[in-house]
């Protein structure tokens, strides 16, 4: 997945969960746009937290 995924076309510098700086292995698309995290645990905690909102937003929660 994150393969195509370039630390260039991130939209954020820095971590938004720790504050550290963003790392080409951490990074995920949300909302067509390519954030970035500090490691791959702050990126699946917020991938995890995204989908969560995106179901009761849409409802299907």
């Amino acid at each position: 997945m994150a393969n195509d995924l370039r630390l260039e076309d991130c939209v954020n510098t820095h971590c938004p969960w720790s504050g550290d700086p963003v790392s080409a292995d951490s990074l995920t698309r949300y909302q067509g746009k390519v954030v970035g995290f500090c490691n791959p645990g702050c990126r699946d905690k917020f991938e995890k937290a995204a989908s969560h909102f995106d179901a009761v937003i849409e409802g299907k929660k």
